[in-house]
């Protein structure tokens, strides 16, 4: 089962064989209710078998097509779950995930998949890097409001002492070496003589040897994850905060740490005290781009009509969008006449307009945002800001 990503929506995205079968269904992980998953599992299967066969399948040709699902239902897969399940079918794909948060229960059959439930996961407004850092062990993570996941990072030191040792050696140095000056791209050293302040030698010496594990630290993670713009919280000791500040040179690294030793914190209690401090920024973005939508609205710069909608994302009109979670509309959409043709109850091959718009406003590099429909400005289905 691979793991939900960027890279892993795109994926999706880009799938260009259909028919295309979206699964989503909440997981109950406890109780009594948990016996629910497997019926219902089959009931959302049954549903696709004749949405299938509405589109002109023969029984026999969508049973077969839907049999890499069926083959998910044994013990094993239901004693293992998270709060959702989506699956994705196509002629030539098979993909599913265990998603930390609950669906509303879908099937949708058409000539691309359904991602707009899982956008509210992995959209650019719920991204953010967390360091945990130690003289002992260092690790980064990508998380959400929903996981956090660790993420390899090339030359990054095992430990202090690794770090040290082996900058000494590619520096050719017996001895201690100095510390790169912060933004210098010069070989800039200090040595331990040229090091003031008070205190003691021994202890100034300590102090410099951790601002240099922390500026190797730095490039690692800076070499990671350069050119993204989402936040980077450290979690450490204390004193280690104000010294990797000093090292720091990623454009969008935090004021505000988590203080504590992560060596034998798991990602879950990592997550748990990460994402307060985090969720306020984002929370803060989508309150920012619905105020912005209010003050411009009128003004020809915005649209709540999701035919007018539809079409400027075709034409790389839409800088940011709103969605709800928990609405589909249903239509077609004909590029060529660049018409959109509304259903109040889905036909044989009909989209989710607001799926629709969402993922094309991201093909074309504009952002969106996930709310409940209780969250939409003005009580609209869809709300978007255009660039021109």
């Amino acid at each position: 089962m691979p793991i939900l990503s960027h890279d892993e929506l795109k994926i999706l995205v880009d799938n260009s064989q259909s028919p295309c079968v979206s699964l989503y269904m909440p997981m109950q992980k406890a109780g009594p209710e948990i016996r629910q998953n497997p019926i219902r599992f089959k009931n959302l299967i049954r549903e696709a078998e004749e949405r299938l066969c509405a589109i002109g399948i023969r029984h026999t040709e969508a049973i077969d097509f839907l049999q890499p699902a069926r083959e998910l239902d044994t013990t094993d897969f239901w004693e293992n779950q998270e709060k959702g399940l989506a699956i994705f079918i196509s002629p030539q794909m098979f993909r599913y995930y265990r998603l930390p948060m609950e669906f509303q229960e879908l099937v949708v059959v058409g000539d691309r998949f359904h991602l707009k439930p899982l956008l509210h996961l992995i959209n650019n407004d719920g991204k953010f890097y967390l360091l945990a850092l130690s003289q002992k062990d260092i690790r980064v993570f990508e998380g959400t409001g929903y996981s956090l996941e660790e993420v390899e990072v090339p030359n990054m030191p095992e430990s202090i002492d690794v770090a040290l040792l082996e900058e000494n050696i590619q520096r050719g140095v017996q001895h201690r070496i100095g510390t790169p000056t912060r933004g210098g791209t010069a070989s800039s050293f200090l040595q331990p003589g040229d090091v003031h302040g008070q205190g003691s030698p021994d202890r100034d010496q300590h102090q410099q040897s951790i601002l240099q594990f922390c500026h190797i630290v730095d490039r690692a993670v800076h070499e990671t994850i350069r050119g993204d713009n989402y936040p980077l919280l450290l979690m450490g000791v204390e004193y280690l905060f104000p010294i990797y500040q000093q090292a720091n040179t990623y454009p969008y690294f935090l004021a505000e740490s988590i203080t504590g030793n992560p060596e034998l914190m798991k990602p879950e209690e990592l997550h748990q005290q990460a994402w307060p401090i985090v969720e306020p920024l984002f929370r803060q973005n989508q309150e920012s781009v619905v105020a912005l939508y209010q003050q411009l609205a009128g003004t020809g710069t915005t649209s709540s009509d999701i035919k007018e909608v539809v079409c400027a994302t075709y034409c790389q009109r839409v800088d940011s969008i709103l969605v709800p979670m928990d609405m589909q509309i249903w239509g077609k959409f004909n590029p060529d006449t660049m018409t959109v043709d509304l259903h109040s109850e889905p036909e044989p091959d009909d989209q989710d307009m607001l799926d629709l718009a969402a993922i094309q406003t991201l093909i074309n590099g504009g952002k969106v945002y996930t709310l409940d429909s209780e969250q939409m400005p003005n009580g609209t289905a869809v709300a978007a800001i255009f660039r021109y």
